[in-house]
């Protein structure tokens, strides 16, 4: 017996650095590519090991194993023997599923929480999810989600509305930082199409207030984005080199889409540069459908400047061509990524967009009363940057304060500008805004005797805003001072917070969440500059502190089901945008009354009161719905409403007279809706999906109710996917239902001279997504949108949407 164990000793002893580690390949079955942070179980002793992010891991351990199970949130579970393992070559494909009920989604706690066990509804989306969908733009994007409702006043543009809520009453993160800065404006933006989708690892769309984790603007949701991370080699002596590249085609537009990613990965430090090039030319509406409603939306006359700097209306001699309406953008990011322990890591991660001239199409195609001429000439964004530069200090720790640590510093350049020049006007106004943004998040997680899973942190943020403004003579080229957007002088906001929540493990098949957090907002604009504007008061200052919380209960009655409930309340202060800008709102003309938005230093924040119910449940593991309602009571909202300047409720402004708004607190405003969803996988190769939603909204004053301004008709989503070997297609219809006149808002913020006398009609589209996997290294992919070439326009945008459009990729990974 002795002999035998002395003989096996010298046989590990010697054979031990000849014997190399069994590793396993987990790819998707459809794409060839690798699937991350797959649990590969032995199921006779229930022993893990878990995919990198190259799919693989090693599985010596389980030599001889009878049963070893695969199991990941997006993929159907798979189950072999290791000697079936050994017959693929210790190669796994498998096949992605319609649903998920086990997602780990991170912007419930910053960091990770089971979707099982959370009382919110969150849509996520995977790198897979995003490269399928092939969207020219992030916010086309989030509006091919079907429960995402999307504005556009011009092609590079693309504002998000979650709930009711739009603009600076909702959230945008990009890896863990606040896009969200102090002139966001209460309209519409297109901020969120600056963020390169090629690089997105993945998206998260928390619906509901979410202000307990983010702070101020998260009445309506959180849209949080997670770029790729560097990977790092495995090896001491090897680097990891891997390439991405993407090329895409668009005939709507003539888009042409460029990107590629260069990851270069050693043992401890890891470098992962990307680098995209878009470039869309005018965009082409569709052809069916048009009627004497609709017949306004063709673009009928382009201007051009004649002799003189005078205008020249031409006829058009393509009217479905929304000229002009093309741009470019590109996006550049470097990250380096340094492990200094398996406890300590570090993070630099640099990013940039911008663009060139971006044309505002609803202000070029807008007649004038009389219809003879437009009411401008020239109206477009110039350059719009975005600059972040952030390093990230990530720490674990298996005793004391914290089990994981993420602290980020961060910097953020951001530069926009509006250029306008009326149609019987030399001079091109030009207002150019320069943001500075410098934030410290320190976010920290705790779990307690495996009950409580504690999430508190620190968030602190300074705003400096710079605004300039000049008017151009295009005859002469001499150069004057304009009025500026927001104080010449400068204006800046502060930012302190501090948060504490709770999933609380109440028994095995109910948890309870709370959270509350404090925010301190302050605000300074200086307005002692009187050359253009003779306002009675020399400075805005403001000081705002509220503390708002959540509480909320997950029931699983089984394994299948989930029935959660919450309450919470949301804060929004006032940012520069809001209390201090000057902005005409509704262009004035000969004919008809403009509208202009002046300062109102005694706006005060709205607050929300939230309430949420949902159903989830799973039926054979084959189908699985979803059921949420909601209800928001809006106290002191901020809506723009009749107000005087100096006394006057009229002023003239640009040559033209225009009525005083302002932004103000009406009394309270309510909003209730729901969602409904369905994912049914009819096989191995079948997938049904649907998804509808509905809102409705009204302000309610001592003698009025009228309509809340963004609130979206009924919109929804429907269709089929095929997956097999190498190929997937999806066929779906994408809806909204009509707006009527009555449910416009008086604000002027739905665009009513944007729709037709009838409102906005109901729309719907055909479209076809298909993609095949040549290689394992190449795949490409062909989508018909809009198959039926349908003429319309979403509610409250200013261009039409793409007609038939053909789009061809190309993709590679080596």
């Amino acid at each position: 017996m002795r002999k035998r164990y002395i003989l096996h000793f010298l046989f590990l002893f010697f054979a031990a650095p000849f014997l190399e580690a069994q590793e396993i390949t987990v790819n998707d079955k459809t794409t060839l590519q690798p699937v991350a942070r797959v649990t590969i179980t032995n199921m006779s002793n229930n022993e893990m090991v878990w995919t990198n992010e190259l799919g693989q891991a090693d599985i010596s351990k389980f030599e001889g194993a009878e049963r070893i199970s695969f199991v990941s949130p997006d993929f159907a579970r798979a189950t072999y023997s290791y000697e079936e393992l050994t017959k693929r070559a210790y190669i796994v494909y498998l096949v992605d599923k319609s649903f998920s009920t086990d997602e780990i989604v991170v912007s419930s706690d910053k960091f990770g929480e089971n979707l099982s066990n959370v009382p919110h509804q969150i849509e996520v989306l995977n790198s897979r999810d995003i490269e399928f969908q092939n969207r020219q733009t992030t916010a086309r994007l989030l509006e091919n989600t079907g429960n995402v409702f999307v504005q556009m006043s011009q092609q590079g543009g693309g504002s998000p509305v979650l709930r009711g809520f739009e603009a600076n009453r909702v959230l945008i993160m990009i890896d863990g930082i606040r896009l969200n800065n102090a002139i966001f404006r209460g309209g519409h933006l297109q901020n969120v199409i600056r963020i390169d989708q090629s690089m997105l690892s993945r998206m998260e769309v928390f619906y509901g207030a979410g202000s307990t984790l983010y702070g101020s603007d998260a009445l309506g949701g959180v849209m949080s984005f997670y770029t790729k991370s560097p990977l790092f080699s495995k090896s001491d002596s090897k680097n990891l080199y891997k390439v991405s590249t993407s090329q895409r085609f668009s005939s709507v537009n003539n888009e042409s889409a460029s990107h590629i990613d260069v990851n270069i990965g050693m043992k401890n430090v890891a470098f992962l540069t990307s680098l995209s090039f878009t470039k869309y030319g005018d965009l082409t509406q569709g052809k069916e459908g048009v009627d004497s409603l609709t017949k306004n939306w063709l673009r009928k006359y382009t201007t051009q400047r004649g002799m003189a700097g005078t205008n020249v209306m031409l006829l058009n001699p393509d009217v479905y061509t929304q000229n002009p309406s093309g741009y470019y953008q590109y996006d550049i990011m470097q990250k380096i990524a340094i492990k200094g322990s398996e406890s300590v890591s570090h993070l630099i991660n640099f990013q940039f967009s911008n663009t060139n001239d971006i044309p505002r199409y609803d202000r070029l195609n807008t007649l004038n009363g009389a219809g003879t001429n437009y009411t401008n000439a020239e109206w477009y964004y110039g350059p719009e940057k975005r600059m972040m530069l952030a390093y990230t200090l990530g720490l674990k720790s298996n005793s004391g304060m914290f089990d994981a640590s993420n602290l980020i510093l961060s910097y953020q350049d951001i530069g926009e500008s509006r250029n306008s020049r009326s149609y019987a006007s030399l001079n091109l106004k030009s207002q150019v805004e320069k943001v500075k943004v410098y934030s410290l998040n320190w976010d920290l997680k705790k779990v307690v005797k495996q009950v409580h899973d504690l999430s508190y942190g620190l968030e602190a943020s300074y705003n400096n805003v710079n605004s300039t403004a000049t008017f151009y003579n295009v005859n002469s080229a001499a150069v004057t001072p304009a009025d500026t957007r927001y104080p010449v002088n400068g204006s800046n906001m502060t930012f302190i917070s501090g948060y504490l929540t709770d999933n609380w493990k109440l028994s095995p098949n109910v948890f309870m969440n709370l959270g509350a957090r404090i925010n301190y907002v302050g605000l300074k604009a200086d307005f002692s500059d009187k050359t253009f504007y003779n306002f009675p008061f020399n400075e805005i200052s403001q000081s705002n502190i509220a503390p708002t919380g959540n509480l909320g209960f997950t029931f699983k009655p089984t394994n299948d089901m989930k029935i959660y409930v919450n309450g919470s309340t949301g804060f929004r202060a006032p940012n520069i945008d809001d209390v201090a800008k000057v902005f005409e709102s509704v262009k004035g003309t000969a004919q008809t009354v403009g509208r202009i938005i002046v300062p109102n230093p005694d706006l005060k924040p709205e607050y929300t009161i939230n309430g949420e119910l949902g159903m989830s449940k799973t039926f054979n593991n084959m189908v699985n719905i979803n059921l949420v309602g909601f209800y928001t009571l809006l106290n002191d909202a901020i809506v723009s409403a009749p107000f005087t300047y100096n006394g006057s409720s009229q002023i003239t402004y640009d040559g033209f007279l225009a009525n005083v708004y302002a932004y103000q607190n009406v009394q309270k405003a309510y909003l209730f809706g729901g969602n409904f969803s369905i994912n049914a996988d009819f096989s191995e190769n079948i997938s049904f999906m649907s998804t509808i939603n509905y809102t409705y909204a009204r302000v309610k004053t001592d003698t009025n109710n009228y309509p809340l301004d963004h609130i979206p008709p009924v919109i929804g989503k429907s269709g089929l996917v095929f997956t097999f070997d190498r190929f997937k297609a999806d066929v779906n219809v994408i809806y909204n239902l009509k707006k009527k006149l009555e449910d416009y808002s008086p604000s002027g913020e739905d665009n009513l001279v944007d729709a037709t006398i009838d409102g906005m009609p109901a729309w719907m589209t055909l479209n076809l997504r298909t993609a095949y996997q040549l290689t394992k290294s190449l795949g490409v992919q062909f989508d018909v949108e809009n198959i039926l070439d349908k003429n319309y326009r979403v509610f409250a945008s200013g261009i039409s949407a793409p007609g038939r459009n053909f789009v061809f990729s190309l993709r590679g990974n080596f």
